[in-house]
């Protein structure tokens, strides 16, 4: 089901900046039997996101209220919340007075094998590089062609994600879920000030863990980790089996934020 700016629709206006110039943001939230978690991060994120971009922030009570009725009826869903800048004249100035575009959406929970929770999953190793924008670096704003031309790079139905470097060789994440490695015993994640999104799952475990660091991490550093695990809103705390040759087993402070996610009130999806 999908509501725009409140009403069943399908379609927005062809003149909208979300459609010209990936003028927006996004949310994908992971509701459980109507519930919805991590939904108060999420706002948070949105809000801040609102502010960065100079969006006019929706009513997060109207927010919720149509991400309930998307997913009615649906035992587990994702919804996606879409924020564009609305129809503006042709050109890159601001809208003087934007109206924004509201698109609220449910799509069915994507299958996951129990194994890839328990066992790992499989990266790959990405020779597409993220660029450095301090301005949008964290955001979930729309333009995400750097993660679709990364996802093209591989087929096999083996490999799970794929790890991204920025330009000067720096871990920074999957192609859709934060990374964390933990490294002589201390979890830490790589800084997203320049690039790469920061993700409601990755504040969620940092919360949890008050003596991780978030800091620069070169890639060899990173796979040095004696564990390597992603977080994802939507698929929770993956450890990471291999990157390349580079093998790992899921440690304690990976099996530690699985617990936890799953006390929030988050199973793990059987294929």
């Amino acid at each position: 089901m999908r509501l725009v700016d409140g009403e069943p629709a399908d379609t927005i206006s062809a003149d909208d900046r979300g459609l010209g110039y990936g003028d927006g943001l996004f949310e994908t939230i992971r509701f459980v039997a109507g519930a919805a978690p991590l939904w108060p991060r999420h706002m948070q994120r949105l809000a801040h996101g609102c502010e960065r971009l100079r969006l006019p922030l929706p009513d997060p009570e109207s927010l919720e209220r149509e991400a309930r009725l998307v997913c009615e009826g649906m035992t587990g869903a994702v919804v996606r919340i879409t924020l564009t800048r609305g129809v503006g004249e042709r050109g890159y100035a601001m809208p003087a007075s934007p109206r924004c575009t509201r698109i609220v959406a449910s799509f069915p929970m994507p299958s996951m094998a129990a194994t890839a929770y328990v066992d790992g999953i499989r990266l790959h190793l990405c020779e597409t590089h993220l660029a450095e924008q301090p301005k949008l670096a964290g955001l979930k704003h729309l333009n995400r062609l750097e993660q679709v031309l990364a996802r093209a790079e591989w087929n096999d139905p083996a490999i799970a994600e794929g790890l991204l470097c920025d330009m000067h060789g720096r871990a920074i994440s999957a192609v859709s879920a934060n990374l964390f490695a933990v490294i002589d015993g201390v979890a830490m994640t790589p800084s997203l000030e320049r690039c790469g999104v920061a993700g409601v799952a990755c504040a969620e475990v940092l919360a949890a863990l008050p003596q991780a660091q978030v800091r620069d991490l070169p890639l060899d550093e990173c796979l040095r980790a004696s564990e390597l695990f992603l977080t994802s809103s939507v698929r929770g705390i993956l450890p990471v089996q291999a990157v390349g040759d580079n093998v790992y087993g899921p440690g304690p402070v990976t099996r530690a934020m699985q617990a936890h996610w799953a006390d929030l009130g988050f199973p793990m999806e059987q294929a």
